[in-house]
């Protein structure tokens, strides 16, 4: 029997399930670089040449083993232009009995591939992605009669499930979750390592010369590029963090620095979400950092839970959920993008160093992406759909099924409480606290309204009070309503005028 395997962008593993029994005789490997999926989002260019160098990387390493590949470049006058168009054309060509894929990451993609099945001329044999550490039916599974879906319970049944971190069957130091040890502030004369960086090779180059050509009109620069783009670069990476950044990763893993906008973060995720490494490599390689007395609890566990637990869960719940998810927006925010998360032009200097940063990299933490980015857009009331839109396209390590769900559920609050159980909403003395940007800003942090005041201030407010019948009921949000209502009626005024001035000027 001779099979087509068709392998995407976001699956390069050699553990791939489509790629096991694989006979080098007479199997196919099918990979695409297709206009559409270029095109329909523009990604930033240094995504693009991540994900197009790490096909390209990975289809050596597979040419390299033996293997018949067939790779249909971006740039190829032949190019027929998405993933249906590409298979058909190599039906035609390579006369295969069979189709065989493994399950995409995205919702859309995954009904094309299911519509192969009704209108290709060959069986195709769609297998489940292996690659996670939980299955959508176990999700499914464990969110089935529950009145709320906490990430909390379903990381500690992971916990237990994978024997991450347990002893006696119970969590090792006895708590399940360090993360009250992890909010700590910058402070002055930290030495933050460098981040892990490569110099780009010949296909990498090859790839820059493509994107600047034909996605010249993308966001960002390809200059500078410095991503890993083969499993050993990422292992590497991994291994530096491990050795350099662990110890100190969760007492200021909240924490945001002008200029250091890699922190002490792993950096790992461009990784994980395109195949390169494992998850529970990861995982296995934080916990023995700990055995080993190279990292503290705190640091390791809270490594550990953004990959077991929040990776794992927003992945569960993309797939409980779509597409209805998609299209969710619970406090009805209706307010276009502003142009300045494009041009990072404003006079908010948290703002603008995050977005500036983005621009640059590709990149930034999650503090900033929650607690600066998307909480101006939470209190700003920008439209669910612009902002998912905008963190797809300047992230490299953004794919729908896992920006989506921390978009709208995290950020936003647009699916209602379904994935936080309150709005991440916080005044500039949050941002003040965990950094340094507000010391340089034009705006007064201490200050609550007027010209002068930080947007912040006056924005938390009038977003509160603006939607307080619809959150004032939720108990988590008791303390901050009880404040609001001890607002003078004076100051009141004064916040729903310089919210209204501000917002106005947005539009």
């Amino acid at each position: 029997m001779k099979r087509l395997i068709y392998v995407f962008g976001d699956q390069l593993s050699h553990n791939l399930p489509s790629l096991k029994g694989i006979d080098p005789n007479h199997d196919i490997i099918l990979m695409t670089e297709v206009q559409s999926e270029v095109a329909s989002v523009k990604h930033h260019k240094k995504k693009l040449v991540l994900i197009l160098s790490a096909m390209r990387h990975f289809a050596k390493e597979l040419a390299d083993k033996g293997y018949n590949v067939r790779y249909v470049t971006l740039d190829d006058p032949e190019n027929a232009g998405s993933f249906t168009a590409e298979l058909d054309r190599a039906i035609v060509d390579e006369q295969p009995d069979q189709i065989v894929v493994t399950e995409p990451s995205e919702y859309r993609v995954l009904q094309e591939v299911k519509a192969w099945a009704k209108a290709m001329p060959i069986p195709v044999d769609i297998r489940p992605d292996t690659r996670f550490l939980a299955t959508p039916q176990e999700f499914a599974q464990w969110a089935q009669g529950r009145k709320q879906l906490r990430m909390e319970y379903f990381y500690r049944e992971m916990r237990k499930k994978h024997d991450v971190l347990i002893e006696a069957g119970g969590p090792i130091g006895g708590q399940w979750n360090y993360d009250a040890e992890n909010r700590k502030p910058p402070k002055s004369g930290l030495l933050v390592p460098r981040p892990t960086q490569f110099q780009p090779d010949e296909i990498t180059q090859d790839v820059i010369r493509i994107v600047d050509t034909l996605c010249h009109d993308h966001w960002g620069e390809t200059t500078g590029f410095a991503f890993g783009v083969k499993s050993k670069e990422a292992q590497h990476v991994l291994d530096e963090f491990i050795a350099h950044r662990l110890p100190n990763f969760g007492t200021y893993q909240d924490a945001m620095v002008s200029n250091q906008p890699w922190m002490y973060h792993a950096h790992v995720g461009f990784y994980l979400n395109c195949g390169l490494l494992d998850p529970m490599v990861c995982i296995r390689a934080a916990e023995r950092a700990y055995h080993q007395g190279h990292a503290p609890l705190n640091a390791v566990e809270g490594f550990i839970r953004q990959i077991l637990g929040w990776r794992e869960y927003v992945r569960g719940l993309y797939w409980l959920k779509m597409p209805a998810y998609k299209s969710q927006n619970a406090l009805d925010a209706q307010r276009k993008l502003p142009e300045f998360f494009w041009s990072a032009q404003t006079d908010m200097k948290c703002l603008k160093i995050c977005i500036q940063d983005t621009h640059d990299n590709a990149y930034a933490h999650h503090i900033q992406r929650l607690m600066v980015l998307g909480n101006f857009a939470l209190l700003a009331g920008i439209h669910p759909d612009e902002i998912n839109e905008w963190y797809l396209i300047v992230y490299a390590d953004a794919f729908e099924w896992v920006e989506l769900p921390n978009v709208s559920g995290m950020v936003l609050y647009a699916d209602g409480g379904l994935l936080a159980s309150k709005p991440y909403a916080a005044s500039g003395a949050y941002i003040n606290r965990m950094s340094d940007y507000c010391k340089s800003c034009r705006y007064k942090v201490t200050q609550k309204t007027g010209p002068e005041a930080c947007p912040f201030n006056y924005l938390y407010w009038d977003f509160l009070d603006r939607l307080k019948d619809r959150l004032a009921p939720n108990p988590r949000m008791a303390m901050m309503y009880k404040n609001l209502n001890r607002i003078d009626p004076e100051t009141h005024a004064a916040i729903k005028a310089s919210a209204a001035a501000f917002l106005e000027s947005l539009d």
